[in-house]
Parts: structure tokens; C-alpha cells; sequence
């Protein structure tokens, strides 16, 4: 039985297929002793290293639901003295990675993962993601802040921000906001521009993956569906 083997590394190292082919154009991948090729095929058996290191085979790709608390990072390395999603999560899980981010002040849904072409698929703009958050302002959104942001769109220093906005409350301080772009804390500074500091942020689904009755720092197995 053959496998190509970009198909094979993006498997069992969690990473994209296109991520693979860079690690074998850059000759970090050998079969059997031998460097690999772009569009190279396995044989059940072989011996495949990255770097020197055998690949470590896994059984099946793991997609886990995950709500983050506030207050955590999302990622491995511990940043000053803010504890990480991982510290919530068993060691089995501590080889998966998250897809997308959510920053250290932000909660709700978080997507687990060690299939790499999955995480492209949803992080990638021209998947167009639908994603939906539950945000708090210091104050009352105006109503012409409100039409720039859903019409026209906020200038930010790395392009256009546009939202779609749905009011919660009569105070018009909580917002439903639904975006398909994951730009590094879009949401928060599209309302700082005009003035507001976002006091919660809270995610509560991720393309067809909902939070649902998650409680903060929960987690559940699921499946892959984009």
C-alpha cells in the first residue's frame, strides 16, 4: 500500500500539506536514509525522519471543543506569569494545537486539533469562516458608530475592518458581532478607533462548531466538519 507523503507528514506531524512540502523542499525529510521529493510516495514500512527524528505515527486525527476562560494564553510556552489553555487540558491532549487564537482576555470557543489541513481550511480567508461573539463595551455604542463599522467598515493600520453587528441589550452596550476575517484582535481595536474599550469577549461559534452547553475551561471530543 502506497501513501504520498506530504498526505503522510501533514498526518502524523499536524501540519498542512503545504507545510510538508516545505519541510521536504528544505530537505529536513529522509525515507529509508534517503532525502525526499516533492511528490514522493511511502510504502507500507518505511521509515520516514524529519531532522534526524523518526515520525512518530499516530492512530487518527483528534478535533476537541474546547471554551477558554479568560485569563489564558493560547499557546504551549507560558507568557510572564499568564497560565496556558494546556494547563486545563490532560497531557493527551497537550500535542494538539489550537486553530485560530484566541487572545489571553477573550473566552468561549476554541477549536483543538492535530489534523493541519483541517486548521487551514477554517483559518484561511478564503474559506470564509462564519464566527460569532458575544462583546461588552465600556459604553454605549452611538448609532452612527455602529452604521461605520457594519456599512463601511473601520479603517485599521492592516486594512478594512467591517462587522456585522446585532444589539443585545437597550443599553447598547452588549453586541452580538459576527465576522468571517481572524485578524490579530480585530474586534477589540476596530472599537478602540472610535473610542470604546470591548470589556468581554466571548466566542460562541466557529464556522458550523457551537459552545453550546460548555461551561469555562470544558472541553469534548468532536468531529471534522467545515
Amino acid at each position: 500500500m502506497t501513501e504520498r507523503l506530504n498526505k503522510y507528514l501533514a498526518f502524523h506531524l499536524g501540519v498542512s500539506r503545504r507545510e510538508a512540502d516545505l519541510l521536504i523542499e528544505k530537505g529536513s525529510v529522509w525515507v529509508n536514509g534517503t532525502v525526499a521529493t516533492l511528490g514522493g510516495r511511502l510504502e507500507t514500512g518505511d521509515t520516514v525522519t524529519v531532522d534526524g527524528t523518526i515520525v512518530k505515527e499516530k492512530e487518527n486525527y483528534t478535533y476537541l471543543l474546547f471554551n477558554k476562560p479568560a485569563g489564558y494564553v493560547s499557546s504551549r510556552k507560558q507568557q510572564g506569569d499568564n497560565p496556558t489553555l494546556y494547563d486545563l487540558l490532560p497531557k493527551e491532549f497537550h500535542d494538539l494545537k489550537p486553530v485560530g487564537r484566541l487572545d489571553k482576555d477573550s473566552s468561549g470557543l476554541l477549536i483543538l486539533t492535530n489534523d493541519g489541513d483541517f486548521a487551514y481550511e477554517m483559518t484561511h480567508p478564503k474559506f470564509y469562516k462564519i464566527k460569532n461573539y458575544e462583546v461588552s463595551l465600556d459604553k454605549p455604542l452611538e448609532p452612527l458608530h455602529q452604521q461605520m463599522i457594519s456599512d463601511y467598515g473601520i479603517a485599521l493600520e492592516d486594512g478594512p475592518s467591517k462587522l456585522s453587528l446585532e444589539r443585545r441589550n437597550d443599553e447598547r452596550t452588549d453586541w452580538l458581532v459576527t465576522m468571517h476575517e481572524g485578524r490579530n484582535r480585530q474586534i477589540r481595536r476596530t472599537f478602540d478607533t472610535l473610542g470604546y474599550s470591548v470589556t468581554a469577549l466571548h466566542r460562541i461559534s466557529f464556522g458550523p462548531y457551537l459552545i453550546a452547553e460548555l461551561k469555562p475551561g470544558e472541553f469534548k471530543a468532536s468531529e471534522r466538519r467545515l
